[in-house]
């Protein structure tokens, strides 16, 4: 089966269910943080699978894995966030958990796809 979309993609999906993760959590943040951490982890969760679905639409590999690079790039920054959210009391150790095991899931299946695009 020849995926034609980006909304095909099992990674894209999957960022697009952590991104309902983070808006749900940041809902919660006291309102002092909406312009820093909540702003912040939104736009990290927002910019993985954008950068998945942009990276499709280029004409050559070296460019997809490029964007699949900053994907990866802004998982590892959401877990940060995460952690640092944990760490000040914004969230509990459960919620933190399960939004960081989806980041490994995705951070593991962009990798797989990565290689396979040498």
């Amino acid at each position: 089966m020849k995926i034609e979309s980006f909304k095909q993609l099992k990674i894209w999906q999957k960022g697009i269910e952590v991104v309902k993760d983070v808006y749900a959590i940041t809902r919660k943040f006291p309102k002092e943080e909406l312009y820093c951490l909540t702003s912040q982890m939104r736009r990290a969760a927002i910019s993985v699978p954008s950068n998945v679905a942009e990276g499709f639409k280029r004409f050559y590999n070296k460019e997809y894995r490029q964007f699949l690079n900053i994907a990866l790039g802004s998982c590892a920054e959401l877990e940060t966030q995460l952690i640092v959210s944990k760490e000040l009391g914004y969230i509990g150790a459960m919620e933190l958990e399960k939004v960081s095991e989806k980041l490994d899931h995705i951070s593991k299946m962009i990798t797989s796809l990565k290689n396979k695009l040498k």
